[in-house]
């Protein structure tokens, strides 16, 4: 008996090591409970996208579910008759502008809210975090009247500064939470080599910053391209609008042209699209890395 136990035990210790198989909940539900769900959300999702483009290639006047045969005098009517080429590079002037300027003067305000300690610096973060509860309908009276002292009513200048003024709280916060990632001990090292702070700054931290200021960039760019009140309000020449004033001329109280409106989203949809497409991965990387605190 003991001979035949003993070759049993070699065998089991002479075979590899197996690990168990741990059985998770979702494991044990049926994949159509998760894909019908999903299917149905999709669905839900696409179907209002496939109709803007159906109105967009569709021939004005035509009923048909397919874009068959496919147009683009639409486009061509929004991007010449409706100014929309003078609305896009207004667009583009704006959010380039107001990326610029919130990812400098938030990397400026992050790494003093990261590096140094000030009195009242609970309160001013408390100060930042309550800011985003304020809608941005309650500063156009005071940014109306700042910007008619300035004379700057009817600039892009005004439209640039009163985005990039409502931006920089959520900025400052997300770029403090990126060089708290960053180990102080990597500038001090830099010191004691001779550098001062900006050049330890420069040459150690700023490298290391690249996923969250491509986050904040990103999102200030988005934000001034799709914000449409402060544009409505603080401009009144045609030819310094932009693309969502643009669109909400295409729209009258007697009538809306479809194919024009739709083919005017496209106009104002691609350039996003094209930037996550492009930034995806950074984007998730810099806003993942900024919520934690290290």
């Amino acid at each position: 008996m003991i001979t035949e136990i003993a070759p049993a035990r070699e065998r089991e210790s002479a075979a590899p090591h197996q690990p168990r198989k741990v059985r998770r909940a979702w494991d044990e539900v049926p994949r159509w409970q998760i894909y019908v769900p999903l299917g149905i959300y999709l669905v839900f999702t696409l179907i209002p996208f496939y109709w803007i483009l159906l109105f967009a290639f569709r021939p004005a006047g035509s009923t048909s579910l397919v874009p068959w045969p496919m147009t683009l005098d639409h486009f061509q009517k929004v991007w010449t008759e409706r100014s929309f080429g003078v609305y896009f590079q207004n667009s583009v002037y704006v959010g380039v502008a107001t990326l610029v300027l919130t990812t400098v003067v938030a990397l400026a305000g992050g790494y003093a809210l990261a590096r140094f300690e000030f009195r009242i610096k609970r309160t001013f973060m408390l100060a930042l975090l309550c800011s985003q509860f304020v809608p941005g309908a309650l500063l156009l009276v005071p940014l109306f009247q700042i910007f008619a002292k300035l004379q700057m009513i009817n600039s892009l200048g005004s439209v640039i500064l009163a985005e990039t003024v409502f931006q920089l709280p959520l900025s400052m916060i997300l770029i403090s939470g990126f060089i708290r990632n960053v180990p102080q001990s990597l500038e001090e090292a830099a010191w004691v080599d001779g550098c001062n702070r900006f050049a330890a700054f420069r040459i150690v931290v700023l490298p290391l910053l690249r996923p969250g200021l491509i986050a904040v960039g990103s999102f200030a760019f988005v934000h001034a391209w799709n914000h449409f009140l402060f544009a409505l309000m603080f401009l009144s020449d045609q030819s310094k609008q932009t693309i969502p004033v643009g669109l909400n001329t295409l729209m009258s109280a007697d009538s809306v042209d479809l194919g024009a409106l739709a083919a005017g989203g496209i106009v104002a949809a691609v350039p996003v699209v094209i930037v996550f497409a492009f930034i995806q991965k950074w984007l998730i990387t810099g806003f993942s890395a900024g919520a934690v605190k290290g």
